[in-house]
């Protein structure tokens, strides 16, 4: 295994257990291939312009298409903010939105987690 893939807050589970069985294979199909294939095509994982390491993970399933916003950590840890299920060309910018909010949070809380431990470990 190349990448392990975790959950941020509930955002993405939500989203997921909404969805049917078929969908969710697909959606666990595409994961398996971010955690095992070395340079994931495009088709499956975009970095989104405009923003600082935020990544989307697209899925299509029959004519129904979805989003997954994540981001990358220590290189190898793929962590999970929100999805969607896309309705028209452009995707909306407050899903966008949500997933910056999200990675901002993570590695701010993930930041602070770090300062606690300097701190314990300075005795």
């Amino acid at each position: 295994m190349i990448r392990q893939i975790i959950f941020y807050e509930n955002n993405f589970l939500k989203f997921y257990q909404q969805q049917d069985q078929k969908v969710k294979g697909k959606i666990q199909y595409v994961f398996e291939l971010i955690k095992q294939v070395d340079r994931v095509p495009k088709k499956f994982l975009d970095h989104i312009t405009g923003t600082d390491g935020l990544f989307e993970i697209r899925i299509e399933f029959q004519s129904n298409i979805y989003r997954v916003y994540c981001c990358f950590d220590q290189g190898h840890l793929v962590v999970l903010f929100n999805g969607f299920q896309k309705k028209t060309q452009k995707t909306p910018q407050n899903e966008i939105d949500k997933a910056v909010q999200l990675m901002n949070k993570y590695f701010d809380n993930k930041k602070q987690e770090n300062e606690k431990l300097q701190k314990y470990s300075d005795f």
